[in-house]
């Protein structure tokens, strides 16, 4: 019988980015993360993703922490693993479009301060919002992963993945991952999908998902049968729910197969014990909601990515309309289909999600239409898959010439203005792209660190809601 060849599957760990995300909305600490790290870094692992999407403004707006700070203390303790983040092409972590000069600068520092895998993605796969990030990550010595957001929808076929695949080795990029952000891809469409991308490209496959919809774990089998080279997973404490599957059980699944990890499951198991204390601690304070840790087969009914769920419940509640729930839900994919069907992702989820509830509680559909909305209309987020719905567009654009080229062709250089009005803050370099990104809130953020460094008593000021004397 012939051999079986040999095909270690990767593991990237999430546990110090996406996990925390997806659970406790980001709120893990750099000083919870520091410990652990000499044991995480013996692990073996890939990848540990560990900054970007959406650790940047949660340390800043949350944790009073600088974001950059914490991927300099990261990398000086991560000396054998490569590190992670997550970017969003033109709107780098942002939820708007920044300029070419913004998105370079970003790229430059991001790896100048210890990233090494940059997973780089646009909320409608249009490849032209991935190109100045694609460049600039290569540029700075860094490995440039290209990842497509994953939905469904008619023109979302075989060949259209196989054709983007070809698409995106031809942009230069060094891997492709999958990114199914709401856990919509089921065993066996993985095993088709990961088959066409890799007849469409000679490029790595990295499969990224979340346990929302149950599959998670049985996607991941399927499609490193299948030819996958890297899963995204996270360790058991902050794993499942709106979360990855376990690192552990990934380990053990593919162990004495010709998938093996070689990961061994002593080490894990500390990091494990670290993490548990942790997770009750998040259960007793309420920052973690049981109800993210269950199965919600809602996913996959209506396309809807968890953390998009919860934005309607308390969008709904704040309305006192929860018993509107249902037919909000229904209204998502009819509003999708009227935008070009983009995938549900940050900030397309969002768009979409928001205007599906106006709709309903309107009582007319586009009766009120929000600006972003618009700008999607507009073609300022880039071109979606299909065309718009010609009669929507009309009503919410009225006779707006929409945009068809490249939406950043149209933004002016931005650097040196964002350096201007912030230059009474600035104690480093990356000081401008935190402002650039969101500028009140690292304002707030800079005011705070002026007042700790001047020995101000900071706690005591948030306490009373003072403001810091500056």
């Amino acid at each position: 019988m012939a051999e079986i060849t040999k095909k270690p599957v990767g593991i990237t760990e999430t546990i110090l980015r996406d996990a925390h995300q997806s659970l406790i909305a980001t709120r893990m600490p750099t000083e919870l993360m520091l410990p652990i790290i000499d044991k995480m870094d013996k692990v073996g692992y890939h990848s540990v993703e560990c900054w970007g999407g959406a650790t940047f403004d949660a340390c800043l707006r949350f944790l009073k922490e600088d974001p950059w700070d914490r991927l300099r203390k990261l990398k000086a303790g991560f000396k054998n693993t490569k590190l992670q983040m997550l970017f969003r092409g033109q709107n780098i972590l942002g939820y708007n479009h920044y300029a070419d000069d913004v998105v370079e600068y970003f790229a430059q520092k991001s790896v100048a301060n210890g990233i090494d895998i940059v997973r780089i993605f646009d909320c409608l796969n249009d490849l032209r919002n991935l190109e100045t990030a694609v460049k600039a990550t290569k540029k700075e010595g860094g490995h440039a992963q290209i990842a497509l957001s994953y939905t469904l929808g008619d023109a979302y076929t075989l060949e259209y993945w196989e054709k983007t695949a070809r698409q995106i080795e031809e942009l230069g990029a060094d891997s492709i991952c999958i990114k199914d952000m709401a856990g919509l891809l089921v065993p066996y469409e993985a095993t088709k999908l990961v088959t066409a991308l890799k007849a469409g490209s000679k490029l790595p496959i990295q499969l990224h998902t979340h346990y929302t919809s149950g599959v998670a774990s049985m996607t991941y089998l399927k499609a490193v049968e299948a030819g996958c080279d890297v899963i995204d997973t996270a360790m058991s404490p902050l794993a499942m729910g709106t979360s990855q599957p376990a690192t552990e059980v990934m380990v053990e699944t593919f162990k004495g197969t010709p998938y093996d990890t070689g990961l061994d499951q002593g080490i894990l198991s500390e990091i494990a014990e670290y993490f548990a204390p942790y997770r009750e601690e998040c259960l007793k304070s309420g920052l973690l909601n049981p109800k993210v840790m269950g199965v919600n087969i809602k996913t996959l009914m209506y396309q809807v990515p968890g953390g998009m769920l919860s934005n309607l419940v308390s969008q709904l509640k704040e309305a006192h309309a929860e018993d509107k729930f249902q037919a909000v839900l229904e209204e998502i994919p009819r509003v999708r289909k009227d935008f070009g069907e983009p995938p549900l992702v940050t900030p397309s989820s969002q768009i979409v999600g928001t205007q599906a509830v106006l709709n309903v509680l309107q009582g007319e559909r586009y009766k009120m239409v929000t600006k972003e909305s618009k700008k999607i209309l507009s073609g300022e987020f880039g071109q979606t898959i299909k065309p718009f719905n010609p009669e929507v567009q009309k009503k919410c654009i009225g006779d707006t010439k929409p945009i068809t080229c490249r939406p950043a062709d149209l933004i002016p250089p931005q650097l040196d203005k964002f350096r201007e009005e912030c230059k009474e803050w600035i104690q480093q370099d990356e000081d401008v792209l935190s402002y650039a990104l969101f500028p009140q809130v690292a304002t707030d953020f800079f005011k705070y660190r002026q007042a700790q460094q001047k020995g101000v008593d900071v706690n005591a000021a948030d306490k009373e809601n003072k403001a810091y004397p500056v």
